[in-house]
């Protein structure tokens, strides 16, 4: 059954008159009459009884309203306290990369919700994130891409350090980073590369800048997620270059280790983007604020 015709019928209910009910609803008295005309076909059963100062329920009436009225205003305050601006308790649609997102974004933000913080996710790559945000799917996006343009208001959120990694026993073939550094990247040819994707983006950002070169092979391993190829480079499958945030852990246990410290290691900045002018929004600046101050520690 159409809930419209129900809300109809519960303001005609509580407003005795369609004439009233219409002007509840902003809609036009035939407009109105129609719709009690329609579920009363639907329900085989009169509801009101029309009378020279409005309408009476019928006992059918009076079992209805009595049944649905309580269901359709805990909908209506659900509806109405998620869409008001001024809230700032109104639930946060945050985006971002499934790892930053899950390791540092989400812990950041755990105190806020024993403060009435309610949080949706959505997980994927910068471009489709920033997407979606500008369509209005999200509130805020955590991205290594900057938006162009002014749609989209972004904010430098940190940095993070990216590293060349491998298991011990991959550094003990390789020789350790002096011999990296005395016979160069060539050395590296021969090792299977672990990536997160086909097109090698952290590898190739990372070869770029601390050799001046391009990866020599594709990749051995495409897993779709960094923290997978983590799991991968652990194994022993292979070298990788991730953000040093994302394998802190396994460095200082000794499952893996750095081949390289170059003396300005390569960097990716993380913005916190917006729609222009949503900042004005509490729920919305309570949390970019939030992130903003939190990032001084990671």
């Amino acid at each position: 059954m159409d809930l419209a015709l129900l809300r109809t019928f519960v303001t005609v209910h509580r407003a005795g008159s369609f004439t009233r009910a219409a002007a509840l609803l902003g809609l036009s008295q035939p407009a109105v009459t129609g719709q009690i005309r329609s579920l009363e076909r639907q329900l085989g059963r009169p509801l009101f009884l029309r009378n020279a100062r409005g309408v009476t329920a019928t006992t059918i009436g009076d079992e209805l309203a009595h049944k649905v009225a309580p269901h359709l205003d805990a909908l209506t305050a659900i509806t109405e306290a998620d869409l008001d601006e001024d809230s700032a308790t109104r639930t946060l649609h945050l985006a971002g990369p499934p790892e930053f997102t899950a390791e540092r974004t989400l812990p950041a933000l755990a105190p806020l919700v024993s403060q009435g913080l309610s949080l949706r996710t959505a997980f994927g790559p910068s471009e489709e994130l920033l997407a979606g945000l500008a369509a209005g799917h999200h509130d805020l996006t955590v991205t290594t891409a900057r938006p162009r343009g002014g749609l989209l208001t972004s904010t430098p959120l940190c940095d993070e350090e990216h590293v060349l990694i491998a298991a011990p026993r991959w550094a003990a073939r390789l020789g350790g980073p002096a011999v990296l550094r005395a016979r160069g990247v060539r050395l590296l040819d021969p090792v299977p590369l672990v990536e997160v994707h086909e097109s090698l983006p952290l590898i190739t950002r990372y070869w770029s800048a601390v050799f001046e070169a391009k990866p020599a092979a594709s990749a051995t391993i495409v897993a779709g997620d960094l923290r997978a190829v983590l799991s991968c480079v652990v194994a022993g499958a292979g070298i990788g270059v991730l953000p040093r945030y994302l394998c802190t852990g396994a460095l200082d246990s000794g499952e893996i280790v750095t081949l390289l410290d170059p003396p300005v290691p390569p960097l990716r900045t993380y913005f916190l983007a917006v729609r222009t002018g949503t900042l004005g929004l509490p729920h919305i600046a309570r949390v970019h604020e939030w992130l903003l101050r939190t990032a001084t520690d990671w």
